[in-house]
């Protein structure tokens, strides 16, 4: 027994140990980044983040494959447990208001190891996430193309397993977004505000262009998968809702977080589920649900209804609203980086910021590559669903951490705490996990290999260069 208990302390002690809440924020002091966003532009970035390539891909996709018309519950059913979780991120948050959201809230709660893993499944979240974006604008901007008259060749715009040779759209429009980033944050919010702007705009075109034309009959096989196909639609477009999350990682460059932060992950929840609904009822009311496996469902939807003037501005408006989830998505990529590299745990090259514009900027040049090769050689369908585990997974593991808090220190000073924590965090894990068990039947294998990586990365590196190994 005194054997058991000695590894059962060393273990406890090692790759479960915490970092202090005093000593994160006292390490984000010492190197951090500029202050410059306001709750207005939170908001904003939640917005940019969420309304994307899962309204205007994922849901046809979703629809046809998994829910049909029902795909409208997915989205309330996913947007749901985005609120449960979203209370938990949303009191860590306000209690340490440092980048690296769901990172930074599992290494004060969790401990090291999990944090590790957190931050593994995020580079699932965001670079994957960032690089199914990316596949979804080149469809559209191909389907443009084409309405114009100009054919862009096949083969320089599939993946090889699509008989392709490469996504070349996909490719460019990440190598873009990466320069773009690299000039830094101030500039990439006046971008996010103009591209928020006509994504809204389009949104509401399409609404209102599609409901004269919404034909009851389309709603008749309303569940034909039954509700194992609401869950798998809803966990297939979960990361559909990842914006919040990618507010939570601005927590540095926040004005005043404490007020801010619970502003912008909230209320941009709030206003993105409802229209998740709304689209989705509409598209599946105004085509046949099994029409929509393509890679333009609200373009197609409006021609094939005979609005070609719609249709063309849904599908330039699509283009135009996916640079902003993209722009968001590889931002928030950029800061668990930086995050990860001022605590050991990546080599540093990934937090030195740039002299004159202070962004990390290496961290930006990886962050780029990796969505331009990923998006050009990988088929959507993949990148979506290997998405929506890695944010399943911290959302999760935030929940836990957020009753895990409440009791090591209930005394803690919280500016925002989440109602009846130990009802709502329960539910969010549950939640999450039967989202996650819906993915795993279709992605598993890939899902495993991938966190098995992030086992040998983090005890052949991370481990020993962790800066509470070298303390201990």
């Amino acid at each position: 027994m005194v054997i058991l208990e000695t590894i059962w302390n060393y273990i406890m002690k090692s790759i479960f140990r915490t970092k202090s809440i005093e000593s994160v924020i006292e390490g984000a002091k010492k190197k951090s980044l500029k202050k410059t966003l306001g709750a207005l532009d939170l908001v904003l970035l939640g917005i940019g983040c969420t309304i994307g390539t899962g309204i205007f891909v994922l849901t046809g996709i979703a629809a046809a494959k998994y829910a049909g018309p029902a795909v409208a519950i997915s989205y309330a059913l996913a947007g749901l447990v985005c609120i449960f979780a979203g209370l938990a991120y949303t009191e860590l948050a306000s209690v340490v208001p440092v980048a690296g959201s769901a990172y930074t809230y599992s290494y004060v709660t969790l401990g090291e190891f999990i944090a590790w893993l957190v931050a593994w499944g995020l580079v699932l979240e965001y670079t994957v996430a960032a690089s199914t974006v990316s596949a979804g604008w080149s469809g559209y901007f191909v389907g443009i193309l084409k309405a114009g008259g100009v054919n862009f060749p096949e083969y320089l715009s599939k993946s090889p397993s699509e008989g392709g040779v490469v996504n070349l759209p996909a490719v460019m429009i990440a190598l873009f977004i990466g320069v773009l980033l690299l000039r830094g944050t101030k500039e990439s919010l006046i971008v996010n505000r103009i591209l928020v702007a006509i994504k809204l705009g389009v949104v509401f075109l399409f609404l209102i262009v599609a409901v004269p034309h919404i034909k009851m009959e389309n709603y008749a096989d309303f569940m034909p998968f039954g509700w194992h196909g609401v869950g798998i639609g809803a966990a297939s477009i979960f990361f559909a809702y990842l914006g919040f999350d990618s507010v939570a990682t601005t927590a540095e460059e926040c004005k005043n977080p404490n007020r801010d932060l619970p502003i912008g992950i909230i209320g941009g929840l709030l206003i993105c589920g409802l229209l998740y609904v709304l689209v989705a009822l509409a598209l599946t009311g105004i085509v046949p649900y099994a029409q929509l496996d393509n890679a333009e469902p609200m373009a197609y939807a409006l021609r094939v209804n005979g609005s070609n003037i719609g249709s063309s501005l849904v599908a330039i408006g699509a283009i135009v609203g996916m640079v902003a989830v993209l722009l968001v998505l590889m931002y928030g990529q950029t800061r668990v980086f930086f995050v990860m590299a001022r605590d050991g745990l990546i080599p540093q090259f990934f937090g030195k910021l740039h002299k004159k514009y202070e962004t990390p900027y290496l961290g930006c040049l990886f962050v780029m590559v990796a969505v331009a090769v990923i998006a050009g050689f990988t088929p959507i369908h993949t990148m979506g669903q290997m998405s929506s585990l890695g944010i399943l997974f911290a959302f999760t593991i935030v929940s836990v951490g957020v009753m895990v808090l409440r009791v090591k220190k209930p005394e803690l000073s919280r500016p925002f705490r989440c109602p009846a924590v130990f009802v709502v965090a329960p539910i969010s894990v549950i939640s999450c996990i039967y989202l996650m068990y819906n993915l795993l039947q279709k992605t598993g294998l890939a899902f495993v290999v991938w966190f098995a990586i992030g086992l040998v990365v983090y005890f052949s590196y991370s481990y020993k260069r962790s800066p509470l190994n070298k303390a201990e």
